[in-house]
């Protein structure tokens, strides 16, 4: 007996065969990354591979922050000072000295002048010149009672005004008020917000 192709049995067989679909996947259509595979996308070394550009680049931002701090504090901006200069109370210091006529800012020029003049008078008066010293201890020791005057009545406004916190020793308000005063008026950073003395803080 001859197999015949077309028989029952050869269709019954091709019947069973499976279909083969091609139906695109449901989804994003790629395999979800595992686990491990996204932890490493996502690590960074703890160690530049350029460790020399990365720290020059951050010293340009740190000189162009310092550059754009010490504009503001020449030009008076506040907003743009560092976080120390915009403190209210160190604001309130820098408003009340720069009022204020203090005898130490003019400290310098005079001691210049006084040491110009003995040189000169000591050459054809020798005994001037220890009086011209006197005068010039006198003018100090005044320059100094006027700070400290200063620094008393000025303690007492900032804790009436801020508390105890605007003097406290950590806040070195006292320093920041004596090394103001005792530089002039013109050369003075941050710059004061007034042109001419006489405008006392509220």
């Amino acid at each position: 007996m001859t197999w015949n192709p077309f028989s029952k049995r050869s269709n019954d067989e091709e019947a069973q065969q499976p279909i083969e679909t091609t139906q695109e996947p449901e989804g994003k259509g790629r395999p979800t990354p595992r686990r491990k595979q996204s932890e490493a996308r996502n690590l960074r070394p703890l160690v530049p591979k350029d460790r020399h550009a990365q720290s020059k680049d951050a010293k340009a931002k740190l000189r162009a922050r310092e550059n754009a701090e010490y504009e503001a504090m020449r030009s008076g901006d506040t907003a743009h000072m560092p976080k120390a200069e915009r403190l209210p109370w160190r604001v309130y210091i820098r408003d009340y000295v720069d009022a204020r006529f203090n005898l130490g800012e003019f400290f310098m020029p005079v001691v210049f002048v006084i040491l110009i003049i003995s040189m000169f008078v000591s050459m054809k008066w020798p005994w001037l010149s220890i009086p011209i010293m006197i005068v010039m201890y006198v003018y100090l020791l005044v320059a100094i009672v006027d700070v400290v005057i200063m620094w008393r009545t000025l303690k007492k406004k900032l804790n009436e005004r801020f508390g105890e916190r605007a003097t406290a020793r950590g806040s070195r308000s006292a320093s920041y008020a004596w090394s103001r005063a005792i530089q002039l008026r013109r050369w003075r950073l941050p710059k004061p917000r007034y042109p001419k003395r006489g405008h006392w803080p509220k």
